[in-house]
């Protein structure tokens, strides 16, 4: 694996920029500080990798913002031993950190190509233990529920109704919800008589959420 004593120190350079901005979880800090964001870019892209930016991977997709990563794991409250689904597994990235944080990942992807590329390249780079699948994300992966935490990191117009089933009591789901243009990060608490406490974070911008498989 290809990381270098300059890739690391950008890296640092990246957690203090993030920092700066308003992330405070230091195990999330940390988990990014360990993953070597650079590998899960096209080699066009290299020099750019530890920039505070989303960048193109392919089939239409991203791999976002640090900051955006950080902020949605910071949301999450992942714990060692969590079981965690997350909804777009993209380049792979965001699964190694969570995986970093001690979740068991569990994550899917619709695009066919991506998913192929992702799950054949993630144990090459040492996190064989994330689960990948391909499929309609907003179906979620009820063989495998409940989960303590959901992760959706692409912007959905409502609340699956499919993945809020699939949530343990107490767990949380964070998602940006709204339209193509602009969503607002939210995140549900399933309490236990069923309700969702709904918290809202602020606004962002997020690939939409698609449902069905693609081949792309």
């Amino acid at each position: 694996m290809n990381d270098t004593y300059r890739h690391k120190g950008l890296r640092l350079q990246l957690i203090e920029s993030i920092r700066r901005k308003g992330i405070r979880d230091e195990r999330v800090l940390e988990a990014m500080s360990t993953v070597p964001r650079h590998l899960f870019l096209d080699s066009s892209f290299l020099e750019f990798a530890y920039e505070d930016k989303p960048f193109p991977i392919g089939s239409g997709q991203t791999i976002s913002q640090p900051y955006t990563v950080a902020f949605q794991t910071q949301l999450l409250s992942v714990k060692p031993g969590d079981k965690v689904l997350e909804i777009g597994t993209g380049s792979g990235y965001q699964a190694c950190i969570l995986t970093e944080m001690g979740a068991k990942v569990y994550t899917i992807e619709r695009q066919k190509k991506l998913y192929q590329k992702t799950k054949s390249f993630l144990p090459t780079i040492g996190y064989g233990t994330v689960k990948c699948f391909y499929g309609d994300g907003t179906k979620g992966l009820p063989a495998f529920a409940p989960y303590d935490k959901i992760l959706i990191t692409a912007a959905a117009t409502e609340f699956p109704k499919a993945l809020i089933e699939q949530l343990k009591t107490g767990g949380f789901l964070v998602v940006p919800l709204g339209d193509r243009n602009m969503q607002t990060m939210i995140r549900l608490t399933k309490k236990e008589d069923g309700r969702l406490e709904e918290e809202r974070f602020g606004a962002f911008r997020f690939v939409p959420l698609l449902k069905n498989k693609a081949n792309d």
